[in-house]
């Protein structure tokens, strides 16, 4: 299939003002006080230090939920664009992109080059920035796997660095970026292996679609035109034709779970079937939060107030059908599947996206 790129929401141009609906995948959220855009590293810091304590970045919004209240200060919309080779020898490469640059894009141009480490990760929508703030991860891949550093601004001594990868505080859906206003990131370090084969398959689903086992290696562009088919057929991979890819993506993680937690768990679920797992660290179990959504009774295309549902082809994706509906409105229903599921399993779930001037 041709290569699927996942393009900001917005034109790169400065505006004064307007609804934060439009720069956000989910076309939810109120008035900024005032816009800015930033195409360099150096524009991002000096809005950022104009601004002080009231700004907020915002690049593809695609992992955001903006209150219907808005944003009451300055909205940076992070345009920077670029990639670049640090150092490469025969067997790796180590690039540095900067914080703007759409991810997929970066991922199309890695398969092209025949740089091996991100390929699994294809199609999914927002920019580069973003990845290591959230550990972005998906079909057994996360960034955190070839992420060597990140190039912030620390607006605490208001000085550019570079903070290695161990120093990220990498973990399951989370760093040290996330939820913390101490860190704006200004572009990425990747170092990616030189091959035309991709990594070893690790995520069962897509072994299957590829026809390989576990463990296999299979040539770069057939791992990602795989992954961007299998993301299309959950309504992950933006199309302005399809209500359903608008949306957060997952809304909610994968529970983790302790040795006593999930026993609880497989007792509550004992008339239904054993809950899928997968083993972590220690005694931990991450458990699936779209089969404990789906058991709850939240099945896919379970529709909430104001015409915002589960999308129809992904269970963890809660989705602005309409394209009217409010914050509040998507809220609302996360709150319903939320408290369902506790209900009933005793598991809490929680909210991938950052939440904005808003609370679940």
């Amino acid at each position: 299939m041709p290569d699927v790129y996942a393009q900001p929401t917005a034109a790169a141009q400065p505006v004064i003002s307007g609804e934060l609906s439009q720069y956000t995948t989910l076309r939810l959220g109120g008035p900024a006080r005032r816009i800015v855009t930033a195409t360099t590293a150096e524009e991002i810091v000096a809005h950022v230090r104009q601004a002080g304590e009231h700004a907020l970045l915002l690049a593809g919004g695609s992992n955001v939920v903006i209150g219907d209240a808005g944003f009451p200060g300055t909205v940076i919309l992070v345009r920077s664009r670029g990639l670049r080779v640090l150092t490469e020898d025969e067997q790796t490469v180590t690039i540095r992109v900067e914080a703007g640059e759409p991810w997929d894009d970066l991922v199309a141009a890695t398969v092209r080059n025949g740089w091996s480490g991100l390929e699994c990760l294809s199609g999914i929508p927002g920019s580069t920035g973003a990845t290591p703030i959230q550990n972005v991860g998906a079909y057994g891949q996360e960034v955190a796997e070839t992420i060597v550093g990140v190039q912030v601004y620390d607006r605490s001594t208001g000085t550019i660095t570079q903070l290695d990868a161990a120093d990220c505080g990498f973990a399951y859906r989370a760093s040290i970026f996330k939820y913390s206003e101490r860190w704006v990131v200004l572009a990425v370090d990747f170092r990616l292996a030189r091959s035309a084969l991709s990594g070893p398959v690790r995520y069962a689903e897509l072994a299957r679609a590829l026809g390989v086992e576990v463990g296999d290696r299979v040539p770069l562009a057939h791992a990602r035109a795989t992954v961007l088919e299998l993301r299309a057929g959950k309504g992950m991979v933006l199309d302005a034709a399809d209500p359903d890819t608008r949306s957060v993506g997952s809304f909610f993680t994968n529970p983790v779970l302790d040795a006593a937690e999930y026993e609880e768990l497989r007792q509550r679920a004992a008339d239904i079937g054993e809950p899928p797992a997968w083993p972590g660290a220690g005694d931990l179990v991450k458990v699936s939060a779209a089969w404990l959504i789906d058991k709850a009774g939240f099945g896919k295309g379970y529709a909430g107030p104001e015409g915002v549902a589960i999308s129809s082809k992904h269970t963890l994706a809660l989705t602005n059908q309409t394209g009217t509906a409010t914050t509040e409105a998507l809220l609302t229903l996360a709150r319903e599947i939320r408290d369902g599921v506790h209900a009933r399993f005793a598991v809490t779930l929680h909210p991938e996206p950052v939440l904005i001037t808003c609370t679940l």
